[in-house]
C-alpha cells in the first residue's frame, strides 16, 4: 500500500528532501511541529485536502524529519532549517510562498520572514513558538520522548485537549514512524536535555519580531499546555499586521481539534 506521508523527492541544500505538491494557486509552504516521528502529511492531513482546492501546497519533511535525510553533520539549527526552507522554495522556482507554520514551525515562519522578507507573503502561526517562554514540563517530555507505545500516547494526550482524538491506533502509528530506522536517534539529537537553550534558540528578539511586516494569522488553543496562549498574545502585539484567533477547549492540536473552522480560516485568509 502506498504511504501517503512519502511524496516528491528533490536534493536541495545537499539535503535529499521529501515533499508533497498539491494543489493549484497560490503556494503556501506549510512547516510541521517537531514532535516524535512528525511527517509534513501527518501533521497536516487533515487539512491539506481542504486547502488544496484553492492553494498549491508545499508539504515537506524538514531536515532530520521524516523521510527527509538528517543533518550532514548530525548539528541542528533554525539557521539550517531556514535554509533549507528556502533552498526547497528556490529549487521550485518559487519566488514568494504564504507560509503556514505550526509550533517549532511556527518559530521558522518568523525566523523566515525576518530573514527573508521579500520571499514571504502572508504568515498563519498555529501554536506558535518564536518568542522567549519556560519551557514546559510538557514540551521537555515531547522533547525528551523515548520510544514505546505508551510514551507516544502518553504525548498525543499532551497535544489535545479532547482526549478523543487520541486512539490506540493513531499512537501505534505515530509509534511506528518514531522508530523507524535512524529516526529515534536523529530526534535525540536535536533537542537534547537541558532543553531550554533549543527553546531560546528558536525565539527571536522582540524588536526584530516588532519590524516584521507580513500580514499574520495567529492561532491558537487556550488550552494549550505545550506552548502557552500566552505566546499568542504576545505575538498579537508584537506584530504590526496580525489578528488573533484563540479556540476555547482546545489543545495545541488546533488543526486536528478545530479542524473544519481552522481550514475556512486558512482558506478565507490565504484566498482573499
Amino acid at each position: 500500500m502506498d504511504n501517503p506521508e512519502i511524496g516528491k523527492s528533490i536534493k536541495v541544500a545537499g539535503i535529499q528532501t521529501n515533499y508533497i505538491d498539491m494543489g493549484e494557486g497560490a503556494p503556501v509552504l506549510m512547516i510541521h511541529g517537531s514532535g516524535p516521528g512528525v511527517t509534513g502529511w501527518a501533521n497536516w492531513r487533515l487539512n491539506a485536502p481542504v486547502l488544496s482546492q484553492s492553494l498549491r501546497l508545499i508539504i515537506p519533511d524538514m531536515v532530520g524529519f521524516g523521510y527527509t535525510e538528517p543533518s550532514p553533520t548530525g548539528q541542528y539549527s533554525p539557521e539550517l532549517w531556514v535554509n533549507h526552507a528556502i533552498a526547497l522554495l528556490d529549487a521550485l522556482g518559487i519566488e514568494r510562498a504564504h507560509i503556514v507554520g505550526n509550533s517549532f514551525g511556527g518559530a521558522l515562519a518568523l525566523a523566515l520572514a525576518s530573514r527573508h522578507p521579500e520571499r514571504i507573503n502572508r504568515m498563519v502561526l498555529m501554536g506558535s513558538a518564536g518568542l522567549k517562554f519556560n519551557l514546559t514540563w510538557a514540551l521537555d517530555k515531547v522533547w525528551g520522548y523515548q520510544p514505546s507505545i505508551e510514551a507516544m500516547k502518553e504525548l498525543l494526550e499532551i497535544f489535545a485537549y479532547d482526549r478523543s482524538k487520541v486512539s490506540d491506533d493513531l499512537a501505534e502509528l505515530r509509534y511506528r514512524a518514531s522508530v523507524r530506522p535512524g529516526i529515534a536517534e536523529q530526534f535525540s539529537d536535536m533537542f537534547p536535555a537541558p532543553r531550554q537553550r533549543w527553546l531560546d534558540a528558536l525565539a527571536l528578539d522582540e524588536q526584530v519580531v516588532r519590524s516584521i511586516m507580513h500580514d499574520a494569522l495567529i492561532i491558537h488553543g487556550r488550552e494549550d499546555i505545550v506552548v502557552p496562549v500566552d505566546n499568542a498574545y504576545r505575538l498579537h502585539a508584537l506584530l504590526p499586521n496580525s489578528q488573533l484567533h484563540v479556540f476555547g477547549r482546545c489543545g495545541h492540536w488546533t488543526q486536528i481539534e478545530r479542524c473544519a473552522t481552522f481550514n475556512s480560516l486558512l482558506s478565507n485568509y490565504l484566498v482573499e
